[in-house]
């Protein structure tokens, strides 16, 4: 009895420390369909334990990785830091070891499929890791005192205690550099005291070390509670150049921003971003498997755009305005509900798609997805952001407020009429991402954390306005035109996006872009671009993109009759979140190798 203890104690010590990186591997399954046993409320549990024989054997793995990687995160807590790149470092070099080592062939095709997401996920982390750092050395001459404050947190993350007289005159030195620092940005704008004069030093680069200043800031706080009134001798030393290095770093942001970047206290805040360049998109490209180099994506743009062109002037000359389709918009845009009454608006057009695609039998809706839904109201700082809409089991829609402008207000109402909502709400609830993140929560939850990659995330929801355009949808001009006007901002964001993210256009140039070329308010088209440089490169290149790759697909599967429409939309959200070349591969059967490089071409040859 005893020795079969030892024994099992060996065993599970063995499982939890031995590795620093799990080694991978495991027994091969065969993959199944989905039965319409999934959809039932209560569900039937036979159908649930027969999807979960199905599920990835690495989904242990994927979890690891993933919560791994965020516990190191967590320990070396202090961006840019030396000590946190070597240690990601060498957390992503042993994980390539690991995968290198796997037995592939052992793998069920889930995990196959698995395997690739999270090669492809160290490959980019790594890339990202990169990025950092030549982006930290762009700031560095910013931030000449960051090693010694970095230090005082990790010291303490590596049990060293800390002296007090010794911490105080860091402390102390520090509040004089930084304070003077400020000073210098204030007289002549930093000139003077040439920090402004230093190559590179560019408004975006200020606004990446003001963020990082905050960013040091608030790991000092935690530092600070940590002894604070807990060791009396250590307060008593640092307690008064603390509280003046607390001070000085606040203020050395906001110089930062005033003085390098041009944002005023109080006033909206420039657009200032942060673009990724040439080297970023080639990094992010590679992650999302797509086999496109940005000039042939803008190509792609510029075509869809065109396209949505010549349909608008189609239905502007249905309306009486001949080709002049903004005219035509500007007649939906004055279709504005009065305040207060949107989101009975929104209720209707909910309706209308739910039962809508449930006569198409396009795709199984759980009935509990069509029950919890709720709307909420996007604040109106929020609507600086996002000017529209956002989905998901609480969906958040934008209308004016009474705190607002009556400028502000008058575009808010002008963005957001009932034939613009009307080919957003779909897009939103159901079919789009209330369902989808709905069952993403329940099936393959794993991949959501591993790549949530936007061209399945957001083109899911844009391939069904594809879909639903095909299919007649719209009930009125009004709503054709609305549908129109959001597909040719679609195509849109491809060219803007793009070629922001090139450096070639500046940020007020994709607002003037939006504002002419596609007829967005200007308040709207801010917000527009504003997130744009704060999502993810490719974010809004996605949505356009992902649902040509989706379109494409489901010719390739559906018109010929390989799948049914319902199986090809059911077997897509059940696989969970990946790019859409693997989820080809996926539902065509196409043998995965370790090394699977992008090569579909699902739009042809862009001109």
């Amino acid at each position: 009895m005893s020795m079969r203890m030892a024994g099992g104690r060996r065993t599970l010590a063995a499982m939890l420390v031995s590795l620093a990186v799990p080694a991978i591997g495991a027994a091969q399954t065969t993959p199944a369909r989905p039965s319409a046993g999934w959809s039932d409320d209560p569900p039937v549990i036979g159908a649930l334990v027969a999807a979960a024989r199905t599920e990835s054997d690495l989904r242990v793995a994927v979890d690891r990785y993933l919560e791994d990687q965020a516990a190191i995160e967590r320990r070396y807590d202090v961006l840019y830091s030396p000590a946190r790149h070597a240690r990601l470092k060498t957390f992503y070099q042993g994980w390539q070891r690991r995968l290198a080592e796997a037995d592939f062939a052992a793998l069920n095709p889930e995990g196959r499929v698995d395997y690739v997401l999270l090669r492809n996920r160290v490959t980019y982390d790594q890339e990202l890791l990169a990025l950092a750092e030549r982006r930290w050395a762009e700031i560095a001459p910013l931030l000449p005192f960051f090693d010694r404050l970095r230090r005082l947190q990790e010291d303490r993350f590596d049990r060293k205690r800390a002296d007090g007289r010794e911490t105080a005159s860091l402390l102390s030195a520090t509040a004089t550099e930084i304070a003077a620092l400020t000073k210098a940005l204030a007289a002549d704008g930093g000139k003077a005291g040439g920090l402004a004069t230093r190559p590179g030093i560019t408004p975006v680069v200020a606004v990446r070390a003001a963020t990082e200043v905050e960013a040091i800031h608030a790991v000092l706080a935690d530092w600070d509670r940590f002894y604070d009134g807990y060791d009396p001798v250590f307060s008593w030393w640092t307690s008064e150049p603390y509280g003046r290095l607390d001070k000085a770093l606040t203020a050395y942001a906001d110089a930062l921003r005033l003085h390098l970047a041009g944002i005023k206290p109080g006033e909206p805040p420039p657009l200032v971003g942060d673009p990724v360049q040439a080297e970023g998109l080639r990094a992010d490209l590679a992650h999302e498997m797509i086999p496109y180099t940005p000039d042939e994506l803008i190509a792609i743009g510029n075509t869809e755009f065109d396209w949505v062109e010549g349909e608008l002037k189609k239905v502007s000359r249905d309306m009486g305005f001949g080709d002049e389709w903004k005219k035509a918009l500007e007649h939906v845009k004055g279709l504005a509900p009065p305040p207060g009454d949107v989101p009975w608006v929104i209720f209707d057009i909910a309706r209308y798609s739910e039962d809508f695609v449930g006569r198409m039998q396009a795709v199984t809706i759980p009935p509990l997805s069509k029950e919890v839904w709720r709307l909420a109201m996007q604040t109106p700082e929020r609507q600086r952001i996002n000017p529209f809409f956002n989905g998901g089991e609480v969906t958040r829609v934008s209308y004016p407020t009474e705190s607002m402008t009556h400028e502000e207000k008058q575009m808010s109402m002008r963005g957001n009429t009932p034939p613009f909502n009307f080919a957003t709400v779909h897009h939103e609830l159901i079919p789009g991402h209330h369902l989808q993140l709905f069952l993403m929560s329940r099936f393959n939850p794993h991949r959501g954390e591993l790549q949530r990659t936007p061209f399945w995330v957001e083109g899911w929801s844009l391939y069904w306005e594809l879909l639903l355009w095909d299919q007649h949808f719209p009930r009125n001009d009004p709503e054709r035109i609305g549908m129109l006007f959001w597909r040719l901002h679609r195509a849109a964001r491809i060219v803007f996006s793009l070629n922001y993210h090139l450096g070639r256009w500046t940020p007020q140039q994709c607002v003037d872009f939006l504002v002419d070329r596609v007829g967005h308010e200007r308040a709207n088209a801010e917000g527009e671009v504003r997130r744009t440089t704060i999502d993810p490169p490719l974010y809004q290149v996605a949505y356009m993109v992902g649902g040509l790759q989706l379109r494409a697909l489901a010719h390739e599967l559906v018109d010929a009759k390989k799948m049914t429409l319902q199986e090809f939309h059911d077997t897509v959200l059940l696989g969970g979140p990946m790019p859409i070349e693997l989820v080809r591969a996926r539902l065509t059967g196409q043998g995965l190798t370790r090394d699977l490089k992008t090569t579909w071409r699902f739009y042809g040859d862009p001109k």
